[in-house]
């Protein structure tokens, strides 16, 4: 009789030779965090580590999932083989994704060297799902060239992006407004290329222009050998694809030049090992603690009947862990 565990070499070695069906059957499994992908994806994690991983974010409404589709076919017109993952925010009703306008990237699903795949936030912080990179892997090892990672919006928290890219592309449209505040807050720092789409647009050189204005007064920038590029694109015809293409050519010739590939690598194995004890914890003290308990012991410290520092010294210990005070010897 064939048991799950018996298929799972199988579904590896199909996908490690090529096989769409098995890679899409991987990426499910990875979603539904199956028990099996955890130990499929430790297998994989040796093929990986040839793919160009490049995050695309900016505002929604920027025009992200068109100018994804141009740049998929400008790399393919270059023999690349590219894999896109789209994360749209949750259904409220299904937690599905939501597909919007990922509907036009249909048309590039029958070119076999092309893999899409709409993936649901699933209320994940940073406009990344959980599973992305866990994702990201199964295609690179798969043999993408290029992986292309759209998240659901710009802001704040869209920093998360650094963590599972390797080259980082943030867009913006004219008449900006507050995204000029979203930039100011944090975008800038992340940005290895800026492209103000829809640029047949009135105010698309303003635009470019407010951005280099920004880019000049960021005096950490200055020390770095690479200076983010500003290019206008039209997403709908294709305009300035061809040059985003060899911008990210440049980029990663440039990260791998100065040594900072093998830093943005060691940077993301670091967060995703985080990641993977965070959540080893949070399912250690579930499997210790009952929900009703855990509410108890809430509604003490919410009462002042205890306080956060001691209740979380007690259930470090009951899961096997040494408080802080215990290890420095305090």
């Amino acid at each position: 009789m064939t048991t799950r565990s018996d298929l799972q070499p199988d579904l590896v070695e199909r996908l490690l030779a090529g096989d769409r069906r098995a890679l899409a059957r991987m990426v499910t499994l990875i979603e539904n965090r199956a028990p099996e992908a955890r130990q499929m994806l430790a297998r994989l994690h040796a093929h990986g580590g040839h793919a160009h991983i490049v995050g695309f974010t900016g505002s929604p409404g920027a025009g992200k999932s068109t100018l994804v589709m141009q740049l998929a076919r400008e790399l393919r017109r270059r023999d690349q083989r590219v894999g896109v993952i789209a994360v749209d925010p949750s259904s409220p009703f299904t937690g599905g994704a939501i597909l919007g306008d990922r509907i036009r990237m249909q048309e590039l699903a029958g070119d076999p060297e092309v893999f899409i795949r709409s993936m649901a936030s699933r209320g994940s912080v940073g406009g990344l799902a959980a599973a992305t990179r866990d994702a990201t892997r199964a295609l690179d090892a798969a043999g993408f060239d290029t992986i292309i990672v759209e998240t659901v919006g710009a802001g704040q928290a869209e920093v998360e992006i650094v963590r599972a890219a390797q080259t980082v592309v943030v867009v913006v449209v004219p008449g900006m407004g507050d995204d000029i505040q979203a930039i100011k807050a944090g975008i800038l720092e992340i940005a290895d290329i800026f492209v103000v789409n829809k640029a047949d647009r009135p105010g698309a050189d303003q635009t470019a222009a407010e951005l280099r204005m920004l880019l000049s007064l960021d005096e950490h920038r200055k020390e770095h050998p690479w200076r983010p590029p500003i290019i206008k694109t039209v997403g709908m015809t294709g305009e300035g694809t061809p040059e985003l293409a060899d911008k990210l050519a440049a980029h990663l010739a440039s990260l791998k030049k100065t040594g900072q590939l093998a830093q943005r690598d060691g940077r993301q194995a670091q967060s995703e090992m985080l990641a993977l004890l965070h959540q080893a914890l949070i399912e250690r003290i579930s499997a210790t603690i009952g929900n009703d308990e855990w509410q108890r012991l809430v509604a003490q410290v919410v009462e002042r009947e205890s306080d956060p520092y001691t209740t979380a010294d007690e259930l470090a210990r009951r899961i096997g862990l040494a408080p802080a005070a215990e290890r420095t010897g305090g």
